[in-house]
């Protein structure tokens, strides 16, 4: 580098940095061709930390407000100082700030099916998604495992790592929990509460935290959810012979809108008679049914003793079925037959002990 080319060179008086989207995660000053002037200021605004970077390794970590740049807390070397090597200066100093501020409503999901073992259903196939929050906590970690030195780091850039990671731990807490499908579906609150521990070590471990961890939805492929609201409807339709009623009815307006001519007739005709006989068979049940449980209860038959071996026998019975003794009696005064259990003699009128 000549003397010219020294001279036209620049210091920076000010660093700084003013997010200008949404998307970035670190941002690298740009210093090439410039020198970080002693006594510099660094302004680090709120949700920012700034970290500089001398001889490749992290050195200062600047938290938010207004910092004076001196060689007491970061080695700055500036051409100056370097007259013997033609003005070039073998230690270069990077400035990155990184944005701390929640990255929220990043979005989640299951790419394939999880295949797990439901106690209800068996082998299941489930799909899920939801919602999380997350931060930058350890920018130093974060620039040592994930961004290194590139000019920007996007969220777009470890989006995929994190999906990732959560699927995998959402699938083992599937296969660890053992919940029915049914149970998870219903409980997607409390379904989050516990994955989220288990998230929050492998973000902490990229300079990371998970901030919030929601789902969505818990579902299962089209054609076994097909399988499902079967199930379901059969419970709902509980009485199968009713339900059959029902749709046979229904069937009807559409049998006899349909085109066709004699032959659409027909078909309307024949589901009009067979709609007929169900309604008849239904109609005759349910006042077969109406009749039984308007009926009342017959008693049961009275019992008087036998006279001769004082067996119970049924009452008007003309012979006692152990002893065979008749039970027909005489009247004291008028001598006239009488049955038990007679208490009058129908032809005198004389009481009978």
């Amino acid at each position: 580098m000549g003397l010219f080319s020294f001279i036209k060179k620049q210091f920076i008086d000010i660093l700084q940095w003013t997010e200008d989207d949404d998307q970035t995660l670190v941002w690298r000053f740009p210093t090439q061709d410039f020198e970080i002037q002693q006594g510099a200021q660094l302004i680090v605004r709120e949700t920012q930390m700034a970290l500089f970077v001398h001889q490749g390794q992290a050195a200062d970590l600047f938290g938010p407000g207004q910092h004076t740049i001196k060689t007491q807390n970061i080695p700055i070397l500036t051409d100056l100082m370097h007259w013997d090597k033609m003005f070039e200066s073998p230690f270069k100093s990077d400035v990155y700030f990184f944005s701390t501020r929640l990255r929220m409503n990043q979005t989640w999901g299951t790419s394939n099916p999880i295949t797990i073992r439901d106690k209800e259903f068996g082998a299941v196939r489930l799909r899920a998604f939801g919602i999380y929050t997350y931060k930058i906590a350890d920018p130093k970690l974060f620039f040592t495992k994930v961004s290194g030195t590139r000019e920007r780091y996007l969220m777009a850039d470890a989006e995929g790592q994190l999906r990732n990671s959560i699927v995998a731990t959402l699938t083992d807490h599937f296969a660890e929990s053992g919940v029915p499908f049914l149970d998870m579906a219903a409980n997607q609150v409390e379904l989050g509460n516990a994955v989220a521990p288990k998230l929050a070590p492998g973000f902490a471990a990229l300079g990371l935290s998970l901030e919030g961890f929601q789902v969505q939805n818990i579902s299962l492929p089209e054609e076994l959810q097909k399988r499902l609201d079967e199930r379901i409807g059969m419970g709902v339709v509980g009485d199968l012979g009713r339900y059959t009623q029902f749709q046979t009815a229904q069937s009807i307006p559409v049998a006899a809108a349909a085109e066709g001519g004699a032959a659409g007739a027909g078909v309307g005709l024949g589901a009009g008679i067979a709609m007929g006989q169900a309604m008849g068979q239904a109609m005759s049940q349910a006042a077969q049914g109406a009749g039984a449980a308007a009926r009342p209860a017959a008693p049961a038959p009275a019992t008087v003793a036998c006279v001769k071996c004082a067996k119970p026998i049924a009452a008007g019975s003309k012979f006692c079925p152990e002893c065979g003794a008749s039970q027909v009696l005489a009247c004291p005064r008028c001598n006239a037959r009488l049955d038990r259990p007679s208490k009058f003699c129908p032809e005198c009128g004389q009481a009978i002990q």
